[in-house]
């Protein structure tokens, strides 16, 4: 009886990490930034995968290429928007993730350094280690276009 529960267990947390693996697998879907080229496995730090309800999506190195792109996508709504977790590398929902900006760590593609994080205790880490402010998405986002403009 342990045996079959035991199987099923492991049958569960197979197809769990099998999801896992497919979904981070936008490096291999989109090895370079939509928008400027760059290599988003070697910024996997910081990477981001724009999801489009129409079923499209785009890769980019950071959260500028990504407002780049989702400005110019006029018109065609945004589903999701996922953010690499500075640490791990992780995707993670960029609405759910502690953002900082600014800090001595450089930046990419921006000279005000935005980062995600899974965890408000990482993001504390950080800035208690680089510097930089903890704010919203929101507001990560509009500081990345407003440098656009």
């Amino acid at each position: 009886m342990n045996m079959k529960r035991d199987a099923a267990i492991f049958a569960i947390l197979l197809l769990l990490f099998a999801a896992a693996v497919v979904a981070q697998d936008d490096i291999g879907r989109h090895r370079s930034c939509s928008e400027c080229g760059m290599d988003r496995k070697g910024y996997g730090y910081s990477r981001m995968l724009v999801l489009f309800q129409d079923g499209s999506e785009v890769g980019t190195c950071s959260l500028h290429c990504a407002v780049v792109e989702i400005d110019r996508a006029q018109g065609k709504a945004v589903k999701s928007i996922r953010v690499a977790d500075r640490d791990s590398r992780t995707l993670i929902d960029a609405e759910k993730a502690t953002w900082v900006v600014g800090g001595n760590k450089r930046g990419v593609m921006t000279a005000d350094p935005k980062w995600a994080f899974a965890t408000q205790t990482a993001a504390d880490a950080f800035v208690k280690a680089h510097g930089g402010r903890i704010v919203s998405w929101a507001d990560a986002f509009e500081a990345a276009r407003a440098e656009n403009r």
